[in-house]
């Protein structure tokens, strides 16, 4: 059994905002002058490039066989040069990216050489503290269920609203028991994952995530615990809050 994984790094990262300390080689800001600022992904975390911290946790899981980023088209030659100046030139291939998420992901599953029970493991380019303990326990239960993602218990009370032109009317307060917050890795036999997509983009359908994809197509999807170390990196304090992680990480 073989394990890829693939992470969509095309995205702008519109909700960041305002000078964010870069690597060398990462993309400057008047790659993107309608943002001011370099996409997400590429913005520097304790000197090196986000997505490169992304690779390197998986790139370090010995059951991975594979890995496979997709960006946008402009800036494969730069990710291709990150990737050699990092070490992961022989375990990273580099693809086009689509106009969103699922597009990002169904371009890099097509380019994956998989069998049907080999396992795709789908990991946000941006939350760049992911354990290598999380990962082999997404593996292990994707193996177990055929599909699992990683998921974090919700800890503040959930409401479920109704949104009007006067603002959002609460119409329901959800049981925190029965609620999980998504995160990623997310982790499907390849051939229920192709077959999934397959469905969606014939019927039009864009998922929030891929279980949401996988979950349209009647199949169960198992949660692994996650953390809330394993952060994805949106907004210009989240960056702060990963520097505090990775410096607790070295003591």
């Amino acid at each position: 059994m073989q394990v890829f994984v693939l992470l969509p790094a095309a995205g702008l990262g519109t909700r960041m905002a305002g000078p964010q300390p870069k690597h060398p080689n990462d993309p400057d800001s008047a790659s993107h002058p309608s943002l001011g600022t370099p996409p997400k992904q590429f913005l520097a975390l304790d000197g090196i490039p986000i997505l490169i911290h992304s690779l390197r946790a998986f790139a370090a899981v010995e059951r991975v066989t594979g890995i496979y980023v997709a960006v946008r088209k402009p800036e494969m030659e730069r990710v291709e040069a990150q990737v050699a100046e990092y070490g992961f030139a022989a375990k990273v291939h580099v693809v086009e990216g689509g106009d969103n998420r699922q597009e990002s992901v169904a371009h890099a599953l097509a380019a994956v050489p998989a069998g049907p029970e080999d396992i795709v493991l789908v990991h946000d380019a941006v939350r760049p503290l992911i354990d290598a303990a999380t990962i082999e326990r997404t593996i292990d239960a994707v193996s177990e269920y055929g599909a699992a993602i990683v998921g974090l218990p919700a800890v503040d009370t959930i409401k479920q609203v109704e949104r009007t032109a006067h603002g959002a009317l609460i119409t329901a307060t959800l049981p925190r028991e029965s609620i999980v917050q998504a995160q990623t890795p997310q982790g499907f036999r390849f051939d229920l994952l192709q077959k999934a997509f397959a469905e969606a983009t014939a019927d039009g359908f864009v998922g929030t995530d891929e279980a949401s994809v996988v979950e349209r197509a009647g199949l169960s999807v198992a949660v692994v615990p996650g953390s809330q170390v394993n952060l994805k990196i949106t907004q210009p304090g989240d960056l702060e809050l990963a520097e505090f992680y990775l410096r607790q990480r070295a003591r």
